[in-house]
This record gives structure tokens, C-alpha cells and sequence, in this order.
């Protein structure tokens, strides 16, 4: 996936999701910047991510990132990567150990715009993330690694007691969705 396949992706998922049409065209306004894959890029840049599941969609995997204090998927930075499904699943393997999860599917899950805080002397600034649905079993061993404090699985009808952010709830419903409609 490159650039242009990520601007055509993100057209399919507005088709889909018309209520974040706003935030699809906020991400092909990026799109239009030569270095928009850089961490380095202000005042924002492309992250990919990794949402995932159990094979019966009811748990998911999250990370107690250290930096941030709060439970989220397991992604990063593009570092210049244009295939942010490549990012989300290197992202995925470094922060979480999993060698087996498998990409559930091809196409963008989620977005979502959000604000990352000053650090150090790096500016507050925008992560424009890119989302894919994994699935993983829970028997798969998972290891820590510098960038959290602590992994687990958490049960969806828990989640909103390890993070209540709107685009993680978001995430939740989608996959409830998915459930109804696979299973």
C-alpha cells in the first residue's frame, strides 16, 4: 500500500462511514504533503495501528503505553513508510511479541485524528491514525516491551474501564458489528 492506494482506501472507508467523512478528508488534505509519513512532519503525520481481536471478537489486545499512561492499541510512527499496514503490523509485533496474528482485514478498520502532547523538546502535535483489524489468540505468548508498562486482554464489555476515548468505543462498536454480521 502506498500513498495513492492509501487515498483510494480512505475513499472506500468515507463510502462506508459517511458520519467520518470529515476526518477522511482531513487525512487526503495530509495525504497532499511529501513528508506527511515522517514523525518529524508538524504540526501532524501518519501513524498506523493495530486493533486486535480474539477470534471471537469479544477481547481485545491492548498496551499500557508508558509516554501517554493509558491503554491503547498497539501502533507507531511510519518513519517515513508509505504501507501503514506494514507499520501497524511491525508496531504490532514489537509491542506486543505476537508473531502469529493475522491481518482479519485488508481494507482501513478506523481513523482517527488525535493530539499528542509535548515531550521533551518535541512539540504537541496531531497523529493521524490509520487502523487495521488483527486477530490473535489469547493462548499466544505476548511480551512487554519498553514503550508499555503492561499487556492484556481485555474483555469488550470492560473496555470502557481501561480507556473511554471516544475513538477506542468507536473501534468496540465496529467490531460488535462485525461479530453480528460473521457470526
Amino acid at each position: 500500500m502506498d500513498r495513492h492506494q492509501l487515498e483510494e482506501e480512505l475513499t472506500q472507508y468515507g463510502s462506508f462511514y459517511p458520519e467520518e467523512l470529515l476526518l477522511v478528508t482531513q487525512f487526503k488534505t495530509l495525504l497532499k504533503h511529501p513528508a506527511c509519513f515522517n514523525r518529524d512532519h508538524l504540526p501532524g503525520h501518519i501513524t498506523g495501528s493495530a486493533w486486535i481481536a480474539n477470534p471471537y471478537f469479544t477481547k481485545v489486545l491492548l498496551v499500557h503505553h508508558a509516554k501517554l499512561d493509558k491503554w491503547l492499541q498497539p501502533g507507531g510512527h511510519a518513519d517515513g513508510n508509505e504501507n501503514v499496514m506494514n507499520v501497524a503490523l511491525k508496531e504490532l509485533q514489537e509491542e506486543t511479541g505476537l508473531t502469529r496474528a493475522k491481518l482479519n482485514r485488508d481494507s482501513i478498520f478506523d481513523i482517527d485524528i488525535h493530539t499528542i502532547p509535548e515531550r521533551d523538546s518535541f512539540p504537541e502535535h496531531l497523529h493521524y491514525d490509520v487502523r487495521f483489524l488483527f486477530a490473535a489468540n489469547e493462548t499466544d505468548p505476548v511480551a512487554i516491551n519498553h514503550e508499555s508498562h503492561d499487556i492484556q486482554w481485555v474483555n469488550l464489555s470492560k473496555l470502557k474501564k481501561y480507556n473511554n476515548e471516544k475513538s477506542i468505543l468507536r473501534m468496540k462498536e465496529k467490531l460488535i458489528h462485525l461479530n453480528a454480521i460473521w457470526n
